[in-house]
């Protein structure tokens, strides 16, 4: 299992990647929210262990609500000094998963955290992505727009299908090389492949649903 430790004290977290890690579990560290939400989006995880009071201007609530707006729904285990009712059912209703205070036992974290990964591993993923008229049918592969059939090829609909998943975010080369490629290609193989794309999918179409973010990468969304 794959998970995003975001933590600030250096030996908290030195505590929970050594304990985790000892465990099978894979923890990959980032010690405040910026980096820790950027990384947050770079790939999926299986869970978030997400510290309250990061400092800085991203703490770990606003990290949260970030991510919940920005459409990302992996588990995220909240870890905070703070023990009050209050805070518990602040951080919930923020969208955090579970909410475990400090000082904790690591065994205790580690059940919670397996908890957490069986139940999104059991929730219904959607068969059918959509966006405006644009429909990826995960089943068969097959894609319309309106009523026209688009034919793409394998690449082509990963490609489309982790831009829709990722609908109004930022997808960079770097994240579309990881989720579709797997292996390093020359970043003008994925701008060529997506000019393809674009082509099948918004030449003959209105909105365009494929755009270019300057020196990032692109992102699927509704209009010009």
């Amino acid at each position: 299992m794959n998970c995003l430790l975001i933590e600030d004290e250096p030996e908290t977290a030195h505590y929970i990647v050594n304990g985790l890690s000892q465990s099978g579990l894979k923890i990959h560290h980032a010690g405040d929210g910026e980096s820790g939400l950027a990384l947050a989006g770079q790939q999926s995880w299986d869970a978030i262990i997400l510290d309250r009071l990061l400092p800085g201007d991203l703490d770990g609530l606003s990290v949260l609500t970030h991510l919940r707006r920005a459409g990302n729904q992996t588990p995220v285990l909240v870890l905070s000094a703070l023990a009050s009712l209050d805070e518990r059912v602040r951080g919930l209703q923020g969208g955090a998963d579970d909410y475990l205070t400090k000082p904790f036992a690591l065994e205790e974290l580690e059940a919670r955290l397996q908890a957490l990964i069986r139940r999104s591993q059991t929730r219904d993923e959607p068969l059918v992505l959509e966006i405006a008229d644009l429909s990826l049918d995960l089943r068969t592969r097959k894609v319309t727009r309106g009523s026209e059939l688009i034919a793409l090829q394998p690449r082509e609909f990963q490609l489309l299908e982790y831009l829709v998943r990722h609908r109004d975010q930022v997808v960079t080369r770097t994240m579309l090389l990881d989720a579709v490629w797997g292996v390093v290609v020359d970043p003008q193989v994925i701008d060529v492949q997506i000019s393809r794309l674009r082509h099948k999918v918004d030449k003959d179409f209105s909105p365009p649903l494929i755009h270019t973010v300057r020196g990032v990468g692109y992102m699927a969304r509704i209009g010009d």
